[in-house]
Order: structure tokens, then sequence, then C-alpha cells
């Protein structure tokens, strides 16, 4: 499934002559062009689909959208462990060489604070 999902700028550098950002999308970071919202800013939220930032979102309407998601599971389908996901569909272990380290491991918010 590919969806536009809200994400926060973390850092903004120019690249190869194309602006690009670190953009936070609930706890997974990626890279991101904002060649289309050349006026995004540090601390902005941005609907991004396929690498490109589309719209700038504000924060309440960021942060429903990203609960939506992760209560529907979508976050975890779109940035998720793909490997570890089918392993434990099929009820078995994860294939050898496919261990994440422990913080790329994904998790609900307060699995991850437990490790914190």
């Amino acid at each position: 499934m590919c969806l536009a999902v809200p994400g926060r700028v973390l850092e903004i550098e120019e690249r190869d002559a194309t602006r690009m950002a670190k953009v936070d999308f609930g706890g997974v970071v990626k890279d991101v062009c904002l060649e289309y919202v050349p006026d995004m800013q540090v601390g902005d939220y941005a609907i991004v689909h396929v690498g490109f930032a589309l719209q700038r979102l504000d924060e309440e309407s960021a942060r429903q959208t990203l609960e939506l998601f992760e209560n529907l599971g979508v976050l975890e389908e779109e940035f998720g462990d793909h490997w570890g996901k089918a392993a434990k569909d099929a009820g078995a272990r994860r294939p050898a060489g496919t261990e994440l380290p422990a913080d790329q491991v994904p998790g609900d918010r307060s699995e991850k604070e437990a490790r914190s």
C-alpha cells in the first residue's frame, strides 16, 4: 500500500542542488525531498508520499493521522519490520541474517519506552 504519511522535519540540507530533509514519521526517520514545498522549515510537518513532501500540515492534524495509522497497523506495514512480521504471521523464527539492531526493533511506544 502506498500512503501519504505525515512527518516532522528534523533537519534540512542542500544535496546535489536539491533541498532535502530528515523527516521523522512517528519514530522512523527517512530522507525526503522538499522541492515541492520549498518554504518548509525545521519543526514543520509535511504530508510525504514516495519520498517527496507534498504539503505542509499542522501539528495536531499530523499527530491525529499518525495515531490513527498506528492504531490501524498502517505504520508498521509502511515502515515496519517485514521479515519479522512474515515470520510472526507464519509462526516461525526470523530468517538468519535478518535480525535488527535493538534500537530498530518495531513495537508500540510502551515497548520501546520499556527498553529505554
